[in-house]
């Protein structure tokens, strides 16, 4: 008796967790210590955020020096590193984050196309 319920609340919380919140992106840049190119991805990263998503986005700097096992899990090869991790699949653009078509394209962010249907 004890362990169903444990399991029906499991996969309550698994279902909780699996549903994704509609519009909410989740990315993460990744930089290398305070240079200007650093402060630059950081600045064209939350632009982008504000003008696209206009809230409803979580966006999380990194800086792989003072946080190196951060960057470490999240296999972090070169940096500036943008990294869209909700909704799923997880995709990354590695460099300079200036070409906002290239940003879309390979982040596979889609904003907008949908606020143009």
């Amino acid at each position: 008796m004890k362990k169903a319920r444990i399991s029906r609340t499991t996969q309550a919380f698994e279902k909780v967790l699996a549903t994704p919140r509609p519009g909410k992106y989740r990315l993460r840049l990744y930089v290398a210590g305070a240079t200007d190119r650093s402060r630059r991805a950081v600045l064209r990263a939350r632009q982008l955020c504000k003008a696209e998503f206009k809230g409803n986005f979580e966006l999380e700097v990194i800086d792989v020096y003072q946080q190196p096992i951060l960057a470490r899990d999240g296999q972090i090869v070169a940096t500036p590193t943008l990294v869209r991790e909700f909704p799923p699949p997880v995709r990354r653009l590695i460099g300079s984050l200036a070409n906002t078509t290239g940003l879309f394209v390979g982040l596979e962010l889609d904003t907008r196309r949908k606020t143009s249907r």
